[in-house]
């Protein structure tokens, strides 16, 4: 009975122990264990160019508090860890280090060569955040660590794609989307995060052909008047009935385009009149679809103006914006600007304001896919905890949009449709000579959709997919229900028949000690694998899920892991002081066989307070107080 060290030094026991777990294969689930029950949960794959950040921290432990806890009531656990490719951001990082480097675009290196230099990046720094895991002591089951690029994922989603478009739910059509002109691809809805923004509304006139004079308009966009085919009145408007039908011409382009009436203008906003640009405003083209109108692209991929744009073409879209309003200056076209709150759409990796554009995509119908998913959440078979996301979920889902899958990007699953003249397949094989596929790939959401049953081999009907799905409990942010939880949802129904998790439980925002958001810009997020070090891992999972209580955002400061480090030390004293006693004449190790009448009283209160606290542990983690 060796006595054991007065302080407890956390960086000599963890990294003496996780290791020897590890490899004693402690972390595994066991697959054939018929005797007991499987308890699963699919890790939210981080971006396989990402760090460890504290929302992680909060994530991976709650994760780890389910794992450990239902090992410890005897289930056979597997709690399965992976990273996703991340498409628009790992290309991103490799193209920024190729051309730092060695003053080289993808395009120079072409296709093929270019992704072999990403897959290289990728084994020499894309493991960062699968160590850094490790480090926070995360049980997971390492033999099966998977990623979404894995040939086997990769198999699942052709597989998905194909089966998709013979059922008639994949599609290619020709609407606007959301362009980002940094990365140059196409983005979903939900890739764009609004910001408010103050900004201008102009007033312009455009002279009626007819000499009679000129119509005012308010834009906050003048450079896309480049692109108008129409201007829109409401046709109970009095101001404007006599003029419905004549025709104005557009400045700079000569372009003769009618005045319509439509019962989409509010005769109450700006002048009452509406420019309409079908190719780069969303209601603008369903207007155009009704009338029939022109649809006019003015931009190239970069954001600048296309040769459409006459004397502004080659300019980028904000300089257009203040030359055109220049010119129209010049011209006395120019009325009066007002201030004017915008809510502008930026791209989530981009960083820069999203481009409405018309454009060719591939999409999924999601209607028919949503209807199952809401049944399941509604009906109770999915639990949300907190339970007031159902709501928002819902919203998303009555009203969900058909799903742009397509992005024009080289790093991701390419798109399985072969074309050869006018002729086209959708298969994942090559039909032979001649056959050229197509050049985009898909979202990488579109991947992550399958990743609760594609780690576990399906569409194969493996034995690992067998004990491991559906999975039990499924632990995010609640920033990504539409993005991922929503989609697998609907994914596990669609492909494998049964709902993927049975329990969602949704993490709260970490803010710092002001309450304000963490980020870069703000220099108030610390460096969760520097605050490991200096309190060890233990203490910061503790604190993390001592002040994150259930919907509550959590004000974060590593003073607050003191608070950790403290109940770790009375731990480890209790068991220092326990083991200074030497050893004790009772068995304590099978309960069941004591002699209970040579129980003493302190034995007796120290037991009932044992049972109390187990009903009350297993109580609150039932119902997921993790705090």
């Amino acid at each position: 009975m060796t006595e054991i060290a007065k302080a407890y030094v956390s960086k000599d026991i963890e990294s003496k122990w996780y290791p020897e777990w590890e490899k004693r294969g402690y972390f595994k689930g066991e697959e054939g264990q018929t005797a007991k029950t499987n308890y699963s949960i699919a890790i939210p794959p981080p971006n396989v160019t990402g760090i460890l950040h504290l929302g992680h921290v909060l994530n991976n432990t709650l994760q780890d508090v389910l794992i450990r806890w239902e090992k410890l009531r005897g289930k056979n656990t597997c709690w399965v860890p992976g990273t996703d490719h991340a498409g628009i951001a790992t290309q991103s990082k490799v193209e920024h280090f190729l051309l730092e480097e060695e003053g080289k675009t993808r395009y120079d290196y072409g296709r093929e060569p270019f992704l072999e230099k990403v897959w290289d990046w990728k084994e020499q720094y894309g493991g960062t955040i699968i160590n850094q895991l490790r480090t926070l002591g995360s049980s997971c089951d390492w033999e099966r660590e998977r990623f979404t690029l894995d040939q086997g994922l990769s198999n699942a989603v052709q597989d998905v794609f194909v089966k998709l478009y013979n059922k008639g739910l994949i599609y290619k059509g020709t609407r606007i989307i959301n362009w980002c002109p940094k990365s140059q691809t196409a983005l979903s809805d939900e890739e764009v995060i609004y910001q408010e923004s103050n900004g201008k509304m102009w007033h312009m006139r455009y002279p009626l052909t007819d000499g009679s004079g000129f119509i005012e308009i308010a834009t906050t966009r003048p450079e896309t008047m480049l692109g108008d085919t129409a201007v829109a009145v409401n046709p109970e408007d009095e101001r404007y009935k006599s003029m419905i039908g004549k025709t104005l011409m557009v400045p700079f382009v000569n372009r003769e385009i009618p005045i319509i009436a439509d019962d989409y203008v509010d005769a109450a906003f700006g002048t009452g009149a509406v420019k309409i640009t079908p190719a780069h405003d969303p209601n603008d083209y369903e207007m155009g679809k009704r009338h029939d109108l022109a649809m006019i692209n003015v931009m190239n991929n970069d954001a600048t103006i296309n040769e459409v744009g006459g004397q502004f073409a080659g300019m980028e879209r904000y300089a257009a914006r203040k030359a055109v309003i220049a010119e129209l200056d010049k011209l006395g076209l120019l009325g009066e600007i007002k201030d004017h709150l915008n809510q502008v759409g930026y791209s989530e990796r981009g960083k820069v304001p999203v481009e409405p554009r018309l454009s060719a995509q591939w999409f999924v119908k999601m209607k028919p896919l949503a209807e199952p998913a809401l049944k399941a959440v509604n009906d109770g078979e999915i639990k949300f905890h907190p339970e007031r996301w159902v709501k928002t979920y819902n919203h998303w889902l009555e009203n969900i949009q058909d799903w742009c899958i397509s992005r024009q990007l080289w790093w991701g699953h390419r798109i399985p449709m072969w074309y050869k003249g006018e002729e086209t397949r959708c298969q994942v094989e090559s039909p032979g000579e001649g056959w050229e596929q197509d050049p985009d790939v898909l979202d990488t959401w579109f991947s992550s959709w399958l990743w609760p049953f594609s780690i576990l081999g399906w569409p194969e009907k493996t034995n690992a997919l067998k004990e491991f799905y559906p999975t039990a409990s499924l632990v995010t942010g609640p920033d990504i229900i539409f993005f991922w939880v929503a989609r697998m949802i609907m994914a596990g129904l669609e492909f494998t028949g049964e709902i993927p998790f049975k329990d969602v439980y949704f993490t709260s925002i970490i803010r710092d000690g002001q309450g304000r958001k963490m980020s870069k810009s703000l220099n108030n997020s610390p460096d969760p694998v520097k605050v490991i070090e200096n309190y060890g891992c233990d203490a910061v999972r503790f604190t993390m899920l001592h002040i994150a209580p259930m919907g509550n955002d959590i004000k974060f400061s590593e003073e607050k892991c003191e608070i950790g480090r403290n109940f770790v030390n009375k731990i480890w004293n209790a068991a220092r002081f326990r083991r200074m006693q030497g050893p004790t004449s009772t068995n304590w190790s099978n309960l069941d066989n004591i002699d209970k009448s040579q129980l003493r009283d302190e034995d007796r209160w120290i037991l009932a307070k044992l049972n109390g606290t187990i009903v009350n542990l297993t109580k609150n983690l039932e119902d997921f107080n993790f705090h």
